[in-house]
């Protein structure tokens, strides 16, 4: 996978990851921010590496989907253009609350 799609990935994740069950969230955590390999989730999971390699596939269109239907990071990534228009201290402020 690319870097491009990885962080892409990663930012969905982000915003997504309470929609997952624990095991996606698990092994998505694993490959994507911990960077482990697929045989060492698959060791750690004691599974192999086609399931968790299909496990990542499957929650990375999942999370695809959501983007597509409810558009959060679309809108994050707005609502931050935004945010870096303004002036100081209203920056500071707008970043509290999100």
């Amino acid at each position: 996978m690319d870097i491009v799609k990885t962080q892409e990935i990663n930012n969905l994740f982000d915003i997504y990851r309470p929609l997952l069950t624990s095991k996606q969230q698990e092994i998505m955590e694993m490959y994507f921010l911990y960077d482990l390999s697929l045989s060492e989730i698959a060791d750690e999971c004691q599974t192999t590496r086609a399931a968790a390699f299909d496990l990542i596939k499957r929650t990375s269109k999942l999370l695809e989907n959501y983007e597509q239907k409810m558009h959060l990071l679309e809108k994050k990534i707005q609502l931050l253009k935004v945010i870096e228009k303004t002036d100081e201290k209203t920056k500071e402020d707008i970043l509290k609350i999100i």
